[in-house]
């Protein structure tokens, strides 16, 4: 506080953990896009963030660079993934991306990279996240103050599954080859010191701890540099490993529902613990706006000029009946902590996991404009467009039903009104009046199979043995 500019407002922080804390949102005005979303969700009645012009706030500039340079993050004893507003004060290893002004894609990157970020891996897919995700000479990935961050590299179209999987067989090899020099250190007569066994022994038992195999591992560290023993050194080698890695797959539908689907269906088969993020735009994205697997009924695309004809593939239903991989459908702007929650109990689960994410994109046409995306996120879950649920196979193991169905039932009414929001339906009814309306029909039919399908999932009784 001593050093910042004369007249730059502050708030005094809420929480006992910030006692003594001065809070202030701090705005990059080089880096805006424009796009109205952060003021459009700022949850105030005040709006503490507005649209200004960038000529009237070029002196933030100075003000942001002093924030980055002197201000740290106060998280050392704040449980990030407890809640919306714990994640929030976690750094984003992800900025600053240059996607298109309010892509609806980049919020759950940034979300992922602030909870695991530090010890993150990513294959990802070609298409919108990988040209945002890689635009070289820069990246939006990024490193915190002890120089940790994503590891992130592109794979192709259709083997970005079996590139991820290949990473995860990899690292999981490599921390075999840990555990087994630290048993035979365990068991040693005499080389090593007994606080080294010690440190050993409680890191294979917390190895697959996220949150454990950190403290774990930094005492084999300290412990291992007071040993001369080659083993020690052989170890030493491998210590990126030391730290359980959070392994994501992230692509778009065109990967996962159509070109990729083989290689994703066997990896989810495989049993590896791997995560998956998928950006449902419902449409290639990043190609030009052709339909895929993932287009629903009626939405116009190439090579769909007179609408879809046929519904949407039900990619987290057909995950879901392996029944050992974890399935959660999301959407940010309606739920943030049904979101929250599933990142969480997806990146824990040992094993497959998939997310699929609802992403409004400028395919779409708003015609509320992008600042409204997260908005259209939770209209569409209201007029029951989508829905949102998790599917975790570790409470079948306690009895429970494993399905929980996140979503309300939708207000139908509500959902030609939703369908008249986009430009991607509204233009059929110009150029094939009759096929709209028999394919809006349609839509609305299948929205209603499938919630009740998904409700007839949530209902059934696991505790009979």
């Amino acid at each position: 506080m001593k050093g910042l500019q004369e007249g730059t407002s502050t708030l005094k922080a809420r929480g006992k953990e910030f006692e003594g804390l001065e809070y202030r949102i701090q705005v990059s005005p080089l880096d805006c896009t424009g796009c109205y979303v952060c003021m459009e969700v700022c949850p105030t009645k005040e709006k503490a963030l507005v649209m200004e012009n960038l000529d009237s706030q070029l002196e933030e500039d100075a003000i942001w660079d002093y924030m980055v340079e002197n201000v740290s993050y106060k998280t050392e004893n704040l449980e990030i993934e407890k809640s919306v507003k714990n994640s929030q004060f976690a750094q984003p290893l992800f900025e600053f991306s240059g996607a298109c002004a309010g892509c609806g894609e980049t919020p759950y990157i940034k979300l992922v990279t602030q909870l695991y970020g530090d010890r993150m891996i990513a294959a990802n897919a070609t298409g919108c996240s990988s040209i945002f995700g890689g635009t070289a000479p820069s990246t939006p990935y990024c490193t915190n103050k002890q120089g940790k961050g994503p590891a992130w590299a592109n794979s192709l179209f259709e083997d970005n599954a079996e590139y991820g999987y290949g990473i995860a067989l990899g690292i999981r090899k490599l921390r075999e080859r840990i555990a087994l020099k630290m048993e035979r250190i365990v068991n040693d007569n005499g080389n090593f010191r007994e606080e080294t066994k010690k440190a050993c022994k409680e890191w294979m038992i917390n190895k697959d701890n996220a949150q454990q195999s950190k403290i774990a591992s930094g005492n084999v560290v300290k412990q291992l540099k007071k040993e001369n023993d080659p083993l020690a050194k052989e170890i030493m080698d491998l210590e990126q490993y030391l730290i359980k890695k959070s392994v994501w797959v992230i692509g778009g539908d065109g990967w996962a529902y159509d070109i990729g689907y083989g290689g994703l269906d066997h990896v989810i088969a495989s049993g590896e613990d791997v995560n998956m993020l998928v950006l449902d735009t419902e449409v290639y994205s990043n190609t030009g706006g052709q339909s895929s697997k993932a287009t629903p009924i009626g939405a116009v695309a190439k090579f769909a000029a007179s609408g879809k004809k046929i519904r949407k593939k039900d990619l987290g239903a057909m995950a879901i009946t392996y029944g050992y991989v974890y399935v959660a459908q999301v959407a940010m702007g309606a739920s943030q902590n049904q979101f929250l929650k599933a990142l969480r109990e997806a990146e824990a689960y040992p094993g497959p996991s998939i997310l699929i994410a609802y992403s409004p994109c400028i395919n779409h046409g708003l015609r509320a404009g992008m600042g409204k995306s997260q908005e259209e996120q939770k209209r569409a879950v209201e007029a029951g467009y989508w829905h949102l649920y998790r599917y975790n196979p570790l409470l079948e193991k306690e009895g429970k039903n494993p399905f929980e169905l996140d979503s309300k039932e939708p207000d139908w009414s509500k959902f030609q009104d939703f369908l008249n929001g986009e430009v991607r339906y509204t233009s059929l009814k110009k150029g094939f009046p009759q096929e709209a309306k028999e394919l809006f029909a349609a839509a609305e039919k299948d929205a209603h199979w499938r919630y009740n399908n998904y409700k007839r999932m949530a209902s059934i009784d696991y505790s009979v043995k």
